[in-house]
């Protein structure tokens, strides 16, 4: 059966993600990386969407892809406002909103916008699917402690819809009917949710960090030592957001987020690099212990996501301490971009709804 080419965009902070799909197959496959004066010369995130286009367009053109042959332009999804799970088309509201970052900016946000520009230039129909705000959690899980905060549902909202389901299917269940803990592991954060039939009812606010460290984010920190140390006036906000979000978990403790370089320097005797790896492990286990309470303790199965899961080792230590709870299955190679077509090619079967944004 032919359904038509697709176009998946996947922007991350210094480099975009590109794939082509031919009906249900990937025919072309482009990471493009810029460098720090490129992306400072571009002022802003906004500022980065010509010339992130015009490259996304340049490797087309270079490698023979008629972009007027394009039916469908999806793209990972930014900061929208929240809304329920599904694939969204980009509107002339959702682009003014990825714009002005309506709940924040991030590289993700000029996915859409791209998308957009490109499907303009076509008969294409630009798409995201499953942004990073989907929020079906319980009302019970927004409280914080306080009544000047809420807890928000910001998480990897594509990886862990995609592996649940497909986890489901791989066992002839419905997601629908199964309640899971899924753990995704990406390129900065790490997200636990509770799936309680087919909505993720209570997960950990990634982008900001909160749960257990990861790659680039400290995790929840020592409440009254953060506060005293926003007010000692050594650092900017800025700076504290960074240091939150970029430049904790393994960058803090170890200086990298590239595990290669970490298992080599664990091979070669680095026993701090071994020890802040477990302490990963330990942190993550603990997410996973308590997210197993919202669903009384019995989860189907507990899902686990991401590369960092091709990492053997890491992947034992945590195994052996959340063993008791359920099942545990492990998707390893699960990307953004499969994630996308997954949902592309739905759409195009008329398996999944193109729902509006407003």
């Amino acid at each position: 059966m032919t359904f038509g080419i697709i176009l998946v965009i996947n922007p991350k902070n210094t480099s975009s993600k590109i794939a082509v799909y031919k009906d249900s197959n990937i025919c072309f496959l482009k990471t493009i990386k810029y460098t720090d004066e490129q992306i400072a010369a571009c002022g802003s995130i906004p500022g980065q969407i010509e010339m992130r286009k015009n490259a996304i367009l340049k490797e087309l053109q270079e490698n023979d892809i008629n972009i007027n042959k394009l039916k469908l332009v999806i793209a990972r999804g930014g900061l929208i406002k929240p809304v329920k799970s599904g694939v969204y088309e980009v509107n002339d509201l959702m682009r003014e909103d990825l714009l002005k970052g309506v709940m924040g900016m991030h590289a993700t946000n000029l996915g859409g916008i791209i998308a957009a520009d490109i499907a303009a230039m076509t008969n294409a129909q630009a798409l995201i699917a499953d942004p990073v705000v989907v929020d079906e959690m319980e009302d019970v899980a927004r409280i914080s402690g306080h009544p000047l905060f809420e807890r928000k549902s910001v998480f990897h909202a594509l990886n862990q819809k995609v592996v649940a389901r497909k986890y489901a299917k791989s066992t002839s269940r419905k997601y629908e009917d199964l309640q899971l803990l899924v753990v995704h592991a990406g390129g900065g954060g790490i997200s636990v949710g509770a799936h309680k039939n087919g909505k993720v009812i209570d997960v950990n606010q990634a982008f900001d960090g909160d749960g257990p460290f990861s790659m680039e984010r400290a995790g929840s920190l020592p409440a009254g030592d953060l506060v005293r140390l926003c007010f000692s006036g050594s650092y900017s906000q800025d700076e504290i957001m960074t240091m939150i979000t970029a430049k904790g978990g393994l960058y803090g403790y170890l200086g990298t987020t590239s595990i290669n370089n970490i298992e080599k320097r664990i091979a070669e005797g680095d026993d701090n690099a071994a020890f802040i790896m477990y302490a990963m492990a330990y942190q993550l286990a603990k997410e996973i212990g308590a997210m197993c309470t919202v669903l009384d303790g019995k989860p189907d199965a507990i899902i686990l996501s991401g590369d960092l899961f091709q990492n053997n080792d890491f992947t034992k230590q945590l195994s052996s301490k959340i063993e008791k709870i359920s099942s545990i299955s492990v998707y390893p190679e699960e990307n953004e971009l499969d994630a996308l077509a997954i949902n592309a090619i739905g759409v195009m079967k008329g398996e999944i709804e193109v729902l509006q944004y407003v």
